[in-house]
């Protein structure tokens, strides 16, 4: 299997585990709340991506100064500001308002890549799936035509749930661009050591201690794993690839849901899985070579004297 398939088979895994987490979240908060679950749940998955830079990586933890500041930003810009930015939309805005503009998180990427990083070009199928799989993200989210057609934007919830989207967006194009050479699991580690640390934190601080439950534990679980092959997947898959593959998780929630909670599966939903089939599948297609030229004698005298080395080349 190629580089290219096992990052998007990585992603939607990530995606499949990250469905659990509202399906446990929702059985934690039986008997706790959501500042609790984000506190164990930083932790837990600090602690599971140590195992994993322990198995694969020797336990070497080593970063040095220019990705230590990239890891600050992508522990607080994801982690603190965004899932803060999240839960307080959620509590002022519709779920629908949340769930749709969420799912714009491809398009900032696209944006933010042309300029960031310019090296990932992409094809007229990866621009094709993305559109397809934003769709499908959508269907998924809403259920129903009703709660699609009661979409309204320009509340200042939306603006909050905004921010989180352009925030998200932000630490995937930093990955890219300074951190896809560190091991999955190192990433992992520091975003989410740095955020536990603000999260126990502010529990200490506030006198809001609390016992740990089952759930909050699987939550920590999941959430790390699904966190480490999401990684793998960006390391080896352009950052709007991956972001519009991560649109599968409200597909696999709605299974899940369906399946644990009894919550039923709506025909929007439905074929909002036809449709994230075809994205995979644009997705998946083979990039064609990039066409080299040949190198001249003009190539070489004068990059010769330019000092520069000579990277032009027959085509394959």
């Amino acid at each position: 299997m190629n580089p290219r398939s096992i990052g998007i088979l990585s992603v939607l895994l990530a995606s499949f585990l990250w469905a659990f987490e509202p399906v446990l979240a929702k059985l934690s908060y039986q008997n706790s709340d959501f500042e609790h679950t984000l506190a164990v749940r930083a932790s837990l998955v600090t602690l599971t991506a140590l195992v994993y830079v322990v198995v694969t990586n020797r336990g070497n933890l080593r970063v040095d100064r220019r990705q230590l500041s990239a890891l600050v930003y992508v522990a607080f810009a994801a982690n603190v500001l965004g899932d803060i930015a999240y839960f307080l939309a959620l509590t002022r805005i519709p779920v629908v308002n949340v769930v749709l503009i969420g799912n714009l998180q491809p398009i900032f990427i696209v944006m933010l890549g042309f300029l960031v990083l310019r090296e990932e070009r992409l094809s007229k199928f990866d621009y094709l799936a993305i559109v397809v799989m934003m769709t499908a993200g959508v269907l998924v989210a809403t259920r129903s035509l009703e709660n699609l057609m009661a979409f309204r934007l320009g509340s200042y919830g939306d603006l909050v749930v905004l921010s989180a989207t352009v925030a998200w967006s932000t630490t995937t194009i930093a990955f890219r661009k300074y951190l896809k050479e560190l091991n999955a699991g190192v990433v992992t580690f520091y975003r989410f050591l740095f955020a536990s640390l603000v999260f126990t934190a502010y529990i200490m601080v506030s006198s809001r201690f609390g016992g740990v439950n089952m759930y909050q534990i699987m939550i920590g679980i999941v959430v790390g794993i699904g966190t480490i092959l999401y990684f793998e997947g960006l390391k080896r898959n352009k950052a709007a690839e991956v972001s519009s593959l991560e649109l599968s998780t409200p597909l696999f929630a709605a299974v899940l849901s369906f399946l644990i909670l009894g919550e039923l599966v709506t025909q929007l939903q439905i074929v909002g899985l036809s449709l994230l089939v075809t994205g995979v599948f644009l997705l998946s297609r083979r990039e064609a070579p990039v066409a080299y030229r040949c190198c001249s004698i003009l190539d070489f005298m004068f990059k010769k004297g330019s000092g520069s080395n000579v990277s032009c080349a027959c085509s394959p």
